[in-house]
This record gives C-alpha cells, sequence and structure tokens, in this order.
C-alpha cells in the first residue's frame, strides 16, 4: 500500500502567527518539529493499517521545513521550491491513497487562522464549480486526475468543512478551533499527534469505501485577486477569462490540466510588486 502525504504547516497544532511558521527563529524551529512529528504520526498509523511505502511533499513556504533523515517508514522526502505541480508533485497512479497533514483554511475563510490560498498577497478567494475551495479542495483535483482517494485531512476545523464538498468521505483530524486569524484552541501536541496517527491508521482500514474527489467535470475555477493588475496578468494564460474587474475563470474537463493552468497564474501573480 503506497501512501502519498502533502503537507503545509499553518494547520499544525499550536500555530497561529506567520513567524511560527517562517524561518529564520527559535519560533520556526520548534514548529517545524511540531510539524515533523504530525506527519511522523501520520505516516506511524498509516504503517500500523498495513501501509509500506511513503512519499512526503513538503510543500509549506520554501518546502524544505523536515528533516528527512527524521521521516519514519523510511519515507521518500520531495523537497525544494520549483515544483511544477507544486503541493502535488509526486502524485501518480501507483499511490493508492493521499493524505493532507497541517492543512489550513482557504483566503476567504475569515474565521480560520492563517487563512489564505497559496498566495496570500495575491489571491482573495477560489471558488472551485462554485463551491469556496481551499489548497485542499483545489489540490483534490490533481488526485481525482490520478484516480486516488483523498482520505486524510488534518487542521482545524474550517480546513475540513472546506474540504467536505469536493471530499466528502474524508477522515478529518481536527488538531485546533480557530478563533480569528491569529487565534486558535489547540490540543495538546500530543493528543493532536495521538488523533493524526488513529485517524490515519482508521481511514486506511476503510480504504475499499472511499471515493475519488467529487468534482463535476468538466470543472470552473473561479480566483478573485486583490487588485486589476493580478486578473489581468492571470488572462494572459490560455483558458483564462477576465469576469469582472479582479476576477477571472478557467474551465477544464481535464482536471489536471484546470490544475496546471491555477499554478501557473499563482506562479506568475508572485511576479506583480503589492
Amino acid at each position: 500500500m503506497k501512501v502519498f502525504l502533502s503537507t503545509d504547516m499553518e494547520g499544525t497544532a499550536g500555530v497561529v502567527d506567520w513567524s511560527q511558521v517562517r524561518g529564520p527563529s527559535q519560533e520556526y524551529e520548534y514548529y517545524r518539529g511540531q510539524l515533523q512529528a504530525e506527519v511522523n504520526a501520520a505516516i506511524d498509523g498509516a504503517l500500523a493499517a498495513g501501509a509500506t511505502e511513503f512519499l512526503v511533499n513538503d510543500s509549506h513556504s520554501t518546502m524544505q521545513n523536515l528533516r528527512p533523515d527524521e521521516l519514519h517508514g523510511r519515507a521518500s522526502y520531495l523537497s525544494g521550491r520549483h515544483k511544477p505541480l507544486y503541493m502535488m508533485e509526486g502524485l501518480d497512479d501507483s499511490f493508492d491513497a493521499a493524505f493532507f497533514v497541517s492543512y489550513h483554511g482557504s483566503a476567504g475563510a475569515t474565521s480560520s487562522v492563517l487563512h489564505h490560498t497559496y498566495n496570500p498577497r495575491a489571491i482573495a478567494e477560489v471558488r472551485l464549480n462554485g463551491a469556496i475551495a481551499g489548497e485542499a479542495g483545489v489540490n483534490a483535483l490533481v488526485a481525482l486526475a490520478h484516480g486516488v482517494p483523498v482520505v486524510l485531512i488534518s487542521g482545524d476545523r474550517v480546513t475540513i468543512d472546506e474540504a467536505q464538498p469536493f471530499c466528502p468521505d474524508i477522515e478529518a483530524v481536527v488538531v485546533k478551533e480557530s478563533v480569528s486569524h491569529n487565534a486558535a484552541l489547540s490540543v495538546h501536541p500530543d493528543k493532536a499527534r495521538e488523533l493524526i496517527r488513529k485517524g490515519a491508521q482508521r481511514a486506511l482500514a476503510r480504504l475499499t469505501d472511499f471515493q475519488l474527489p467529487s468534482i463535476t467535470q468538466p470543472a470552473e475555477l473561479t480566483v478573485r485577486f486583490h487588485n486589476r493588475a493580478l486578473a489581468e496578468l492571470a488572462c494572459a494564460l490560455r483558458g483564462v477569462e477576465q469576469q469582472d474587474e479582479k476576477l477571472v475563470a478557467m474551465r477544464n474537463d481535464d482536471p489536471l490540466q484546470l490544475f496546471r493552468t491555477f499554478i501557473a497564474a499563482v506562479l506568475l501573480s508572485r511576479g506583480v510588486p503589492e
């Protein structure tokens, strides 16, 4: 049984401020250790359920947050800034399941701690087939394209609620309840790891019950940017249409190509000054 893990960092228990997820600082060093422990807990749970092979895609910030020699299960480690498929790089149809560990709420989820969607400086909201989508929902497009079910997500409750329209039977692991953009009530780190480990084991134990992500094809992503320049730049991409001053739409009957177009728009947006 082969498992793909895409891991962010803002959804880690205890994380409530950008300083905790951006180095170099003592705060960052501490919380990268907490993230490592949560990733390892997911792997431990998967091992207990019979998983034999793991690929961990480090998907946060500079994408080099984990210590590869400390990954459990002799997991392979995919790291580094530029990946064509970003948070989903490395996934293919050889995998049996995908985990999203330490994920966070979307740009439109103002009640979720450190909420954003890919680029907080550029993107105000993303919708997938009309429903607000965070990174979990957008990334599920790649899982759908490769025929891999997304079976576990960890983070705050808002993150889980946003993912459920696209992954309705997900094994949800809530490690904190958001209070505001910069406040959350977290369980103890030991409890968070226990919840993640048990959740991963439960998810794989009922793997045959999971369906592929529930995303009607052809699919449409709409992206509302913070300003007109960003929207106009995105329209330089084939298949992207401007709907109003800040809103663009992209449609495709190939979920992988739709995701690629979205990622291209995200990467373009990083080149526009604030």
